[in-house]
């Protein structure tokens, strides 16, 4: 497969679609991001020498217009010394030479806008590896924090941790005995404390009587 169609490929491919069919999405991503990476890499080297010759172009051209300009001035020096014959053939080599700086240009054309489409592609497939590996640091985190919960979860349901749940239990039951108890005493100590106090109101009231009784006595008397 070419570079250019592999980067096709790449840039046309539906990653979630891919990741979703896999069997193991982490391990396709990874494969999924080490590809776009190598090629980035082949995209970027070919477009560096496309470069290089882009430049050869732009001096080959200005070579070929410099002798435009020597084969003019041929074609003048010769009329000018009445031979035609050769102002002749300087016109034609000179006209070889606009022809071939015609090619040149056209080669420098492609050029152009092959970069222009391969720098497009180039920052299609960057920002898809942006993508790519943003979405690769989510699932690393969703994996962390599912490995986590599950370790959490392998803590609490071991034989350490259910005794531990069991004397916090039985601790927190003795708690709830000594409240009771203390609430029950209380509720005692209120009912012994208003008899005391009725059974008081009541000899109060006899001794009231006897001491009236006495009185009614001393009267008589």
């Amino acid at each position: 497969m070419g570079l250019f169609s592999r980067l096709a490929d790449i840039v046309n491919a539906n990653i979630t679609a891919m990741l979703d069919k896999a069997e193991d999405p982490q391990k396709m991503l990874r494969l999924i991001i080490q590809e776009m990476e190598d090629t980035l890499v082949e995209v970027r080297a070919s477009t560096a020498k496309v470069l290089a010759d882009k430049k050869q172009l732009h001096r080959k051209i200005g070579q070929l217009q410099e002798q435009v300009q020597d084969w003019q001035s041929k074609a003048e020096l010769a009329l000018s010394r009445q031979r035609d014959d050769l102002a002749r053939l300087a016109l034609i080599e000179k006209k070889h030479t606009e022809d071939s700086i015609k090619q040149q240009q056209q080669e420098l054309a492609a050029v152009d806008e092959s970069l222009s489409q391969l720098q497009q592609e180039i920052e299609q497939l960057e920002l898809k590896l942006s993508e790519s590996r943003n979405r690769q640091a989510g699932l690393l985190a969703r994996q962390a924090t599912a490995q986590n919960r599950h370790a959490v979860r392998q803590q609490l349901d071991n034989e350490r941790a259910i005794k531990t749940r069991e004397k916090f239990e039985q601790f927190q039951a003795k708690i709830d005995q000594l409240e009771a108890r203390a609430e029950m005493y209380g509720q005692t100590q209120h009912h012994s404390d208003l008899n005391k106090q009725f059974s008081e109101l009541g000899a109060d009231a006899e001794i009231a009587d006897e001491l009236n009784k006495l009185k009614e006595k001393l009267k008589q008397q």
